[in-house]
């Protein structure tokens, strides 16, 4: 990896690649070659000084092999397999002034910068930052931007774990959405993989030992954390992370899968992680932090290192949104099943315990899973609670979203129990306005036996479920993709525009409430019949309740002094003895006194 130059004049720059099996490593930069020296003190490490300008093309041969890019590269011009760029980070001039923007207090939104506008790219994206400013979001968390084989895909088969994708717009485009998104006053997430890379385009085991047969993923070998080597593959990913954090002035990095960080050492690598974070933070003087995507209901991703836990800042909770799901559409397939049994209680129990697998037994997995919350030591808003993700829309047979099949009042109804609810809100891209486009799985393999191997697994996947073959979205077909882009129109028209509006006051009450923002997963009280299918809870004075049976529902609140601040379809005051009347499929947030 060259150290970057000043202002794109040619300086002296230390090209350095990790290649520890290697007899002999040549820098070809520019078409001229250079014989690499051993480094005395890195073992493993190879350096050359030379000059080199800012987009300087270049790449390292082991022992006379092909050229290959740098493993730490900053750009790849031509995609994955072509030669890296020397990338000089000192010759953008931000224009924003930012000391940062933390979790607690935040609303988030998912965006998939290939397919949030038509356009596919972070500079299209960052026009329509506005929009989300004005909605109350406060950080916009990016999928993954690591470059992948072709120009469309969900990102999570990256490759270059140091580099933008250059369809969407490469390094500058990504400092300018920063910048820009910051100008707003939005922080900025970025979601990263460690746990597999490629598999096409993938060159990292040419280098040295970052893989293991060791263990096993659903996406192939895993990432070597705990074998001979690991040291350097650890620092190849830390490394990584903190150079989006640092370099792209990113708020926080959103770590993919991290059940699958197969680690078997003393201190875990996302300890490590956490650790190197925290201490960049420190240095920058902003805060930084670390989300987690994990099955595993395990507290110790989210408890701080001194209090011997992993040290993360917070985790994805998709026991909430299971059991959310489950009580919006019946829905009792797969890992549904644990929570369709009585969903309105399972909601109840991850509301207020943040966690419904507990220790408690799992029917999809088979045997028994999690371990409890001590919620007198984990706020609230280290859990991210949300009714919609890439995952649970993407990964569906044909990408549908809740708005497919769900009515408004009952999309509302999401809404209110994710944004008025304990944990930290997400929003998946266009669930505000209830988008009518699908978002499904595409991809754009330029290896045709991967393509057609990706092809023939998600159809087989999902005929095993009962599905057509000819049914299932060609992951291959540009149409795939093209059908997931947002439709912008949408928002300007019914019942878009109604949605739209409901989610604008939700978001709004939860920055204006207080009692929206106590982190305090105790302190919440809930109550819910399932049969007439009422839920209602309590936050301090807010009260919220929830009716999703087509009927009206009586709703006790023993809150007979209450005044309703929002309400999907309109509703009276509670009666004296404090029970609210509410119609079918409808919501309603109030305040006591």
């Amino acid at each position: 990896m060259p150290q970057p130059g000043d202002e794109g004049i040619p300086s002296v720059q230390q090209f350095e690649v990790w290649a520890p099996q290697a007899d002999r490593v040549t820098l070809h930069l520019e078409g001229a070659t250079r014989a690499m020296e051993r480094d005395p003190e890195r073992t493993g490490w190879w350096t050359s000084d030379t000059e080199a300008e800012d987009g300087a093309r270049y790449g390292y041969s082991l022992d006379h092999g092909p050229v290959l890019p740098d493993p730490r590269s900053r750009r790849q011009p031509d995609g994955p397999d072509g030669l890296s760029a020397v990338v000089d980070h000192g010759r953008y001039a931000w224009r924003t002034e930012w000391t940062g923007r933390g979790l607690p207090d935040a609303v988030l939104y998912e965006l998939h910068v290939g397919t949030y506008t038509r356009e596919g790219t972070l500079d299209a994206a960052a026009d329509r930052l506005g929009h989300l400013a004005e909605l109350g979001i406060t950080h916009v968390e990016l999928m993954p931007l690591c470059p992948f084989p072709g120009r469309h895909g969900w990102g999570y088969e990256g490759v270059s774990l140091w580099a933008v994708h250059e369809p969407y717009g490469g390094p500058e485009a990504l400092k300018r959405f920063v910048d820009r998104a910051h100008e707003l006053g939005l922080g900025v997430v970025l979601d990263v993989v460690h746990n597999h890379l490629g598999p096409s385009g993938n060159h990292l085991p040419q280098f040295g030992p970052y893989f293991t047969d060791a263990y096993h993923t659903p996406w192939g070998v895993a990432v070597n954390l705990d074998g001979p080597g690991s040291d350097e593959v650890r620092a190849y990913l830390t490394g990584s992370a903190l150079a989006w954090l640092r370099d792209y002035r990113i708020d926080g990095l959103r770590l993919d899968a991290v059940h699958e960080l197969h680690d078997k050492r003393a201190i875990h690598f996302l300890e490590e992680l956490s650790t190197a974070v925290d201490g960049l933070a420190d240095e920058v003087g902003r805060p930084l932090f670390l989300v987690a995507e994990s099955d595993l209901c395990d507290p110790r991703l989210i408890t701080p290192r001194s209090e011997g836990g992993l040290g993360l800042h917070a985790q994805w909770n998709d026991d909430f949104h299971h059991a959310l799901h489950t009580a919006l559409t019946g829905e009792s397939q797969g890992y549904y099943a644990d929570f369709a049994k009585a969903p309105l209680a399972a909601l109840a129990k991850t509301l207020t315990g943040g966690y419904f697998h507990n220790g408690t037994y799992s029917s999809f997995r088979g045997r028994h899973h999690g371990r409890p919350l001590d919620l007198t030591r984990i706020s609230a808003h280290r859990l991210l609670g949300y009714s919609q993700t890439h995952d649970q829309v993407g990964n569906r047979a044909q990408g549908d979203r809740l708005a497919a099949s769900l009515s408004p009042g009952l999309l509302a109804c999401a809404a209110a129990l994710t944004l008025t609810g304990p944990f930290t809100p997400m929003l998946f891209m266009g669930e505000e306005w209830a988008a009518g486009t699908p978002w499904q799985f595409f991809t754009d393999h330029t290896d045709p036996a991967l393509a057609e191997a990706v092809r023939r697994g998600r159809r087989r996947e999902f005929a095993a479920h009962g599905w057509a073959e000819e049914d299932i979205p060609d992951p291959q077909d540009p149409a795939t993709r093209d059908r997931s882009c947002l439709d912008w129109s949408e928002p300007q028209r019914e019942p878009h525009a109604r949605v739209l509006a409901w989610y604008r006051e939700l978001i709004a009450l939860r920055h204006g409430l207080p009692d929206l923002s106590d982190p305090d997963l105790a302190a919440v009280r809930v109550s819910y019949d399932e049969q007439a299918r009422w839920f209602a809870f309590r936050r301090g004075d807010i009260r919220v309740a929830v009716n999703l049976s087509k009927e009206p529902a009586a709703v006790p609140l023993s809150a007979s002094h209450a005044r309703v601040l929002a309400a999907w379809e309109p509703v009276g005051a509670p009666d004296a003895e404090g029970t609210l009347v509410v119609p079918g499929e409808s919501c309603a947030v109030l305040v006591q006194g």
